[in-house]
């Protein structure tokens, strides 16, 4: 587990020379890419939702492209199209810029549904069907997409079966005024994203992809995410919960989020601290409910205070074939929106 944190430490460190301040949300970044997971990132313009994403492509040996998501995008224009060659009498496929190991949906809510629902299969199954033929995605495939929450004039709400494909929602926020003191200083003359270089082959993510996966889950730890996933299913404010394919993203990014911190076990409180980001865009709350300013996240924060850990206290076995640390309800570190901090 030594590896996977080392490397994730050199990618993080990486990034943050064009992120500054932001080191949760690179870290949480990092978590869905070692899942083989899609990220969206949320927040209002000029927070660096594009340039966090255009950091991480450049810090991979990934291709890499970027689809500017607009009202009259075509689903072709984004999976690609067959167009017929008069030399060769015969139709010719010409991949879109789907066909890539990491592809930027930048302001993804500015598409019609129709192109949007292009996405669906891409996202979940790793593939594209075009005029009845089947074409694989790169392996890995990684979207991050963005979007602004708070203008909706010319938007299209992401439909819950999109929101669903996505393993994290993540929110970057403003800088403090020392960290934007430092982004003004740095950009003096030029962007660092200019002088960003490749700190990590394709080979190497793969085989970290792999390592993540043999990441030690207690049943007990296992049994809380399932707890945890079915509370927000019959919680009073909700109207629709999260599913099967929530508690699997708890699941998966408890094994990287785990392997980050240089350990090869899940404690429950990695399980913590990832809930809001891997829940909240997955529920719907109530219109009754939502008139009173009833935000998903606070159903989140609440749940984790009151779903218990029963015997997910003991996370399992370390190398030494010892008893990994018991971890108890409230023992970690809380971040001001009651989740535990990474």
């Amino acid at each position: 587990m030594t590896t996977i944190q080392e490397t994730g430490e050199k990618v993080a460190a990486n990034v943050e020379r064009v992120i500054i301040g932001k080191r949760q949300e690179v870290r949480l970044t990092l978590v869905a890419l070692l899942c083989r997971g899609h990220l969206l990132i949320e927040d209002v313009p000029g927070t660096g939702k594009t340039m966090l994403a255009k950091a991480v492509a450049r810090s991979l040996g990934c291709s890499f492209r970027r689809i500017q998501f607009t009202p009259d995008l075509l689903p072709s224009d984004v999976t690609g199209l067959s167009i017929y060659n008069q030399k060769t009498q015969g139709f010719e496929f010409r991949p879109g810029p789907i066909m890539a190991q990491v592809v930027l949906a930048d302001e993804i809510n500015r598409a019609t549904p129709k192109t949007q629902s292009s996405l669906l299969e891409c996202m979940e199954e790793h593939q594209a069907t075009i005029d009845g033929t089947t074409y694989p995605m790169p392996e890995p495939f990684l979207v991050i997409a963005t979007q602004n929450p708070i203008e909706y004039e010319g938007t299209f709400a992401l439909p819950e079966a999109e929101l669903d494909r996505f393993m994290l929602r993540i929110r970057l926020g403003y800088p403090s005024m020392a960290d934007e003191v430092t982004i003004l200083d740095e950009q003096k003359l030029s962007h660092p994203l200019d002088d960003l270089h490749e700190v990590l082959s394709v080979d190497e993510l793969r085989d970290l992809q792999a390592a993540v996966r043999n990441i030690y889950v207690d049943p007990s730890v296992a049994e809380y995410i399932v707890r945890l996933v079915n509370a927000t299913r019959t919680h009073p404010d909700v109207y629709l919960g999260a599913s099967p394919r929530g508690s699997l993203a708890l699941y998966r990014t408890g094994q990287a989020l785990a392997g980050l911190a240089g350990r090869d076990y899940v404690i429950p409180d990695d399980i913590k601290a990832l809930a809001e980001s891997a829940l909240a865009h997955r529920l719907i709350i109530k219109t009754s409910s939502s008139m009173h300013d009833i935000d998903p996240r606070q159903v989140i924060a609440e749940l984790l205070n009151s779903v218990p850990l029963d015997d997910s206290k003991s996370a399992g076995p370390d190398r030494r074939g010892a008893a990994a640390p018991k971890m108890q309800s409230g023992t970690a570190k809380r971040s001001p929106a009651g989740s535990p901090a990474l």
